[in-house]
């Protein structure tokens, strides 16, 4: 409970003896963490009760905007994915790129292409007689698709449904199911933070009537 400002007085014998402040403060780290995580709740918390309120607010507001950023970036990736999957692949790489040039192309390392390839995401052709890497038409696609996912920090294991979806039926199910749950799950940190945030002013309120 120390760590979350609150620290509880001790008795004659040395045990620590909790009142309705410390339950307050743990009560609503509990209803904020799920919002903006335990370091987080943890600091906003801890602000409240050492009397930093103004501070405990603007750790508030900041996890409300970054969230609000969240709903921003997913609209862009929506965007992104969407014009990438109708796009005709053939106006990007007609002839074929190796790997510099598709680095180039996408403004990443040629490590992280390999990187990719190493997870299963992209299956570039091999060039007869020097083995040179050979990126396709439909690779490109798949490398814009892998470049946009992983800046959102999708994980290889969600990214490679989406990629053999679209490979499969030329659409994917398993991108629309990321989004939803993209989209849920700020949904439901944005509900945890409304829920902290009546909590913590409880809390505060408790800590200036005693």
């Amino acid at each position: 409970m120390r760590s979350l400002g609150a620290e509880a007085e001790r008795s004659k014998s040395g045990y620590r003896r909790y009142d309705e402040r410390h339950l307050a403060a743990l009560v609503a780290y509990t209803a904020l963490a799920p919002g903006v995580g335990a370091p987080g709740a943890r600091a906003i918390v801890a602000a409240a009760g050492e009397g930093r309120t103004s501070e405990a607010l603007e750790l508030l507001d900041a996890a409300h905007a970054a969230l609000h950023q969240g709903r921003a970036s997913l609209v862009e990736i929506e965007r992104t994915l969407a014009a990438a999957v109708a796009q005709e692949p053939a106006a990007d790489a007609p002839g074929g790129l190796r790997v510099g040039e598709l680095a180039r192309l996408l403004g990443v390392r040629t490590s992280a292409l390999r990187v990719w390839e190493a997870a299963g995401l992209l299956e570039p052709a091999r060039e007869s007689g020097t083995g040179y890497r050979v990126y396709g038409a439909l690779d490109v696609r798949d490398a814009r698709i892998i470049q946009t996912l992983r800046e959102s920090y999708y994980l290889f294991d969600r990214i490679r449904p989406i990629i053999e979806g679209l490979r499969r039926t030329g659409g994917s199910e398993a991108l629309a199911e990321a989004l939803a749950d993209r989209r849920l799950s700020l949904n439901e940190r944005s509900a945890a933070l409304l829920a902290g945030a009546a909590r913590l002013w409880a809390y505060v309120e408790l800590l200036r009537a005693c």
